[in-house]
């Protein structure tokens, strides 16, 4: 026997960061959820799995219409068809939604309850399925606690929605320990909430799928499901597989050993080519970091927009399944050592340290801030909101610009006593 264990599908969630660059495949990119999905269908279908286990944040909040639910039904109907059973609990993202209240689901599908645990036991497998899904947005109970004791003659597999002891970039829902869950007497935990793959035990197993389509630059790698095969009555194999249609991946390059922006071109091809392979057939989007310190750095940061859209010409032309620069972000240094010519004794020292110094009291902050108040205005709003916001009246962001200006001129008088 075998079963799929899928986890926060998001489904017609939106990708963030690729639609505002020209040439990204922007319809591809909006039906990528859909479509990563229909990958899971075909695997339970062609795997021939008893069921398939989806544990919390199917939808992605509130749908704007009853597409998103048609879908799902649809797709559940194939699954129907192909004697395949559906396990469900509701996730945080799920429960914003009141449309899913009142969707009617096929005769295979099971949705757990969310005001207590409850159990499944599927006699001709021998497997006891239990769940709880989320009633609101914020459950921060271990609701882990009130799930039933395993049956020793059952294959136990438990589904839970939860942080587990804790993750980072997670909201704390559901905590709950390993011990606690190894106390129940389950073979397997079918976790989701967390979207990067781990198999925290295998003593029982207690399994983050990760999600199936990443969907920014914080969900890099594969991304998929995990395909468990069951002989005996016991867990004898657990596999992730890959679903995803489209892939993130950061490329940081150290350009320390080239000598000319030239090289770094060359540099730069290597590296999108790698990220292109590592996709494996798949469109990848690419955040790529320069870092180190080199003699090019000066013509890098002089002319930093010409770069920025030769590499993503770069990108674009390497042919295969596509590649986009999601970001450039280009952190480099010059050879020469500022700490070495700070420590001396001329004038060049004394005016780097007086720039190095250069501050910006708060008092001088609120009045820049409030000049480029009217320049905020004019600006679109997708510039001022999103993962990396561009806000000109921010203190901050003037804080951050000043550090760039300081670098700047630090960077040319730099170059220029190397040169010398």
């Amino acid at each position: 026997m075998k079963f799929i264990h899928a986890a926060d599908i998001h489904l017609d969630s939106a990708l963030h960061g690729l639609e505002r660059y020209e040439g990204a495949p922007v319809e591809e990119i909006r039906s990528a959820t859909r479509r990563a999905f229909d990958n899971l269908i075909e695997l339970a279908i062609d795997e021939q799995v008893a069921f398939v286990l989806l544990v919390g944040d199917l939808y992605d909040g509130d749908w704007k219409d009853y597409n998103t639910g048609l879908y799902f039904v649809e797709r559940m109907g194939r699954l129907r068809d192909a004697s395949i059973r559906v396990f469900i609990v509701a996730g945080n993202h799920d429960a914003a939604s009141q449309i899913t209240k009142h969707l009617r689901l096929p005769d295979n599908v099971t949705l757990f309850s969310t005001r207590k645990p409850e159990r499944v036991v599927l006699d001709d497998l021998g497997v006891s399925i239990c769940g709880q899904g989320f009633a609101t947005r914020a459950v921060t109970d271990d609701i882990s606690q009130g799930y039933p004791q395993g049956d020793p003659q059952l294959l136990n597999i438990g589904l839970l929605h939860t942080c587990l002891d804790g993750k980072p970039g997670h909201e704390p829902y559901a905590p709950c320990t390993v011990d606690g869950l190894r106390s129940k007497g389950y073979q397997y935990w079918a976790l989701g909430h967390v979207h990067k793959r781990e198999e925290v035990s295998q003593d029982p197993w207690i399994v983050f799928p990760g999600n199936i389509q990443g969907r920014h630059i914080r969900e890099i790698g594969p991304k998929g499901c995990t395909l468990v095969t069951v002989d005996g009555g016991e867990i004898a194999a657990v596999e992730h597989r890959d679903l995803d249609v489209m892939r993130w991946s950061i490329c940081e390059l150290d350009v320390s050993a080239t000598e000319t922006v030239d090289d770094i071109y060359e540099q730069v091809r290597e590296g999108l080519q790698l990220a292109l392979d590592a996709a494996e057939g798949r469109p990848v989007a690419v955040r790529l970091v320069l870092y180190g310190a080199c003699s090019a750095h000066l013509k890098l940061h002089a002319d930093r927009e010409r770069w920025i859209q030769e590499y993503r010409a770069l990108a674009t032309g390497l042919g295969g399944a596509g590649i986009w620069l999601e970001k450039v972000s280009i952190k480099t240094k010059p050879a020469i050592s500022r700490d070495e010519v700070l420590d001396r004794d001329d004038a060049l020292s004394g005016l780097l340290r007086s720039i190095h110094d250069m501050e910006l009291d708060s008092s001088v902050l609120d009045e820049l801030a409030d000049e480029m108040s009217v320049l905020r205005q004019k600006l679109p709003a997708e510039l001022l909101t999103g993962d990396d916001p561009f806000d000109p009246a921010n203190p901050e962001f003037l804080k951050e610009t000043l550090e760039d200006i300081k670098e700047l001129l630090v960077n040319r008088l730099l170059t220029t006593e190397n040169r010398s």
